[in-house]
C-alpha cells in the first residue's frame, strides 16, 4: 500500500505549524512538496526527512532577531 497524499493544513497540523508556515517553508526552504492543479500536497515520509535534516532550522537571517 502506498504512502498517502496529504493536504497543507493536515501536514501543518502534523508538524504542530501554521498553514502559512508551510507555504514559506515551499517558497524560502525548499520544503518537499508536490503540487497538484492549484494545491499542494506532501507525503509524511519526505517531509519527516526534510525536517531531520535540518530543512526546518531557524536560519541566522530570517529569524535571527527572535533568539535570545
Amino acid at each position: 500500500m502506498s504512502e498517502p497524499w496529504l493536504a497543507a493544513d493536515t501536514i501543518a497540523a502534523h508538524l504542530g505549524v501554521t498553514k502559512e508556515t508551510i507555504y514559506t517553508w515551499i517558497a524560502e526552504r525548499s520544503m518537499p512538496a508536490h503540487k497538484v492543479g492549484r494545491l499542494w500536497k506532501f507525503q509524511t515520509s519526505e517531509v519527516d526527512a526534510w525536517v531531520r535534516g535540518g530543512g526546518a532550522a531557524i536560519s541566522d537571517e530570517s529569524e535571527g532577531s527572535e533568539r535570545p
